[in-house]
């Protein structure tokens, strides 16, 4: 029974040994089924065209504000004598491009140009010859000065726009023409007086 034994042992102890030179050898082979699958990295190409960059120094564009002063560049600055002459009427200042472009900049910087641009629309409507381009502007100005709470309403009486809305349903030239002379007056009531004292119009008499 011992002699068995000894033959049973010693036939574990070269297996034993056997396996252990088969682990050994498993550990020096490389492990080729987990780096077939490994994506290789790739060098960028020569020839890839460089995304943009953002400029440094780029100035951000500026919306012009709504309401500023302006004098048209197209218009010739008038002598001292002849803006001069503005202080005498408000009708020098209309009839003069510059005077306008200059009264109408002031009326601006008050916030109240409804007036001015009512007036000048309607010198603009009574140019005008063409029947449908007539008719265009009359319902333009009726939406954007008289009708009430119209964006630029003027301020004319009731009996005013009761006449002007009349007008309307039969153009002429003439057809605001009433409404017009209101608003010229109360401009030239108020705020003629305030423009004759504006920088605007001291810096041009100086």
């Amino acid at each position: 029974m011992c002699k068995g034994f000894a033959v049973l042992q010693q036939t574990c102890l070269e297996r034993a040994k056997h396996i252990k030179v088969k682990f050994g050898t498993l550990l020096q082979r490389p492990d080729h089924e987990h780096t077939e699958n490994v994506i290789p990295f790739q060098k960028k190409p020569e020839n890839a065209i460089p995304l943009p960059q953002k400029p440094e120094n780029v100035i951000p564009f500026q919306k012009k504000p709504e309401r500023c002063l302006e004098t048209p560049p197209k218009y010739d600055r008038p002598s001292r004598a002849e803006a001069s002459q503005w202080g005498k009427a408000l009708d020098n200042v209309l009839t003069n491009n510059y005077g306008l472009a200059t009264f109408r900049g002031f009326l601006r910087s008050e916030f109240s140009e409804e007036n001015i641009e009512f007036w000048v629309a309607c010198e603009d409507y009574k140019r005008t010859r063409e029947t449908s381009k007539m008719a265009a502007k009359a319902k333009r100005i009726y939406k954007e000065f008289i009708q009430t709470g119209a964006q630029w309403e003027v301020n004319i009486d009731h009996i005013t726009k009761d006449v002007t809305v009349r007008n309307l349903g039969r153009l002429t030239p003439m057809t605001f023409d009433l409404a017009q002379r209101q608003v010229f007056a109360l401009m030239e009531k108020d705020s003629y007086r305030r423009f004759l004292k504006s920088n605007q119009y001291q810096e041009i008499i100086k």
